[in-house]
């Protein structure tokens, strides 16, 4: 397809126990790489799309293993910048049934979360490229990576490349009053907005009527009214909201709504036994825009982006280990998972 595409976020060593072990009872942690942005790049890579991760990782070891998990991949790493003291690590607790997944972070003072805007060239990180994407989780790591946020989006629309934003609100980085006031700033540059069900709320305080997410009501019409209303506020080009009905931590509903140019549309819904939730909605956003730089129709955007995250929901790790064949078999409704010889 000739496109390009450039993303932007913090890559972090994912340390969790097996299977579905408490942190006190595990003796081992599995250690495997991931974040938003990254997760985003490896599946457009995997879907044979030109892109390049851009981030700061120390030039030790371990710095070292996070660019390879994405250079394996086939994902450009030649504009990840080296330095600072450490790598960002999560801990992942698997939940099952009623009980929760539980994620611990460690990552202050990563080397992300203290670099400076003079670290990047983005003058010449855009140099040819035709898509832009972060999330709203990198801004949160501190005032210094929002203002390298603004500068990636200043330059990206100042040379023309379209820019999208998964709005990915994380309250165990920043309140929401500070989300608010800075992705406020930083939407003014986006054309595609993406979200869950509560990422409006919960950044911009804009609310689906008649919907209790804890209890598994969510009201379509009201999610018509946040799109509308989001696009209305920061004239995105498209507004894309996942639908999530949480049966348990095992069992979930998954569908989603886009919206564009006055029209909605609302995807099949999935019922999605659950292998690993982490990265569905970044596996979900990567699609999308597989979809929009292929001419899809949106019709066929949104079904293609929901299918190949729910495929995310069977694949172990952060990664979306799935092939556009594979979202295609889904997405045209072979679901039933049989072997295939």
């Amino acid at each position: 397809m000739g496109s390009k595409v450039i993303t932007f976020g913090e890559l972090m060593l994912r340390l969790a126990p097996q299977g579905y072990l408490r942190f006190v009872q595990a003796d081992t942690f599995g250690a495997t790489y991931g974040g938003g942005e990254a997760n985003v790049a490896v599946s457009l890579a995997n879907y044979g799309l030109d892109v390049a991760y851009v981030t700061k990782l120390p030039a030790h070891q371990i710095g070292q293993a996070a660019v390879n998990s994405l250079r394996k991949y086939g994902v450009d790493t030649t504009n990840i910048v080296r330095g600072g003291e450490r790598v960002g690590i999560y801990f992942l607790e698997k939940g099952a049934s009623q009980r929760s997944s539980l994620c611990i972070y460690d990552r202050t003072d990563s080397a992300i979360a203290k670099a400076r805007p003079d670290d990047f060239d983005w003058d010449a990180i855009f140099d040819g490229a035709d898509w832009f994407h972060f999330t709203g989780i990198t801004p949160a790591l501190g005032k210094n990576v929002a203002d390298i946020c603004e500068l990636a989006c200043k330059t990206a629309k100042a040379k023309g490349v379209t820019v999208s934003c998964d709005l990915n609100y994380r309250g165990k980085l920043w309140t929401k009053q500070e989300a608010c006031e800075t992705m406020t700033r930083l939407c003014q540059y986006v054309d595609v907005c993406i979200a869950n069900e509560e990422d409006a709320k919960d950044v911009f305080g804009i609310e689906a009527a008649h919907t209790d997410i804890t209890g598994g009501q969510l009201n379509h019409d009201g999610y018509k009214e946040v799109a509308r209303q989001l696009t209305e506020y920061f004239a995105f080009s498209k507004v894309a909201i996942t639908l999530r009905t949480s049966i348990s931590a095992n069992d979930n509903d998954w569908a989603a709504m886009l919206y564009s140019g006055g029209e909605y549309c609302f995807s099949k819904n999935y019922h999605l036994h659950i292998v690993d939730r982490v990265g569905g909605g970044d596996s979900f956003g990567a699609a999308l825009i597989y979809s929009v730089l292929r001419g899809m129709a949106d019709r066929d955007a949104l079904e293609f982006a929901v299918a190949a995250s729910a495929l995310k929901h069977t694949v172990e790790g952060d990664y979306n280990m799935v092939s556009v064949s594979e979202v295609e078999k889904l997405s045209g409704g072979d679901g039933s998972g049989r072997v295939h010889r």
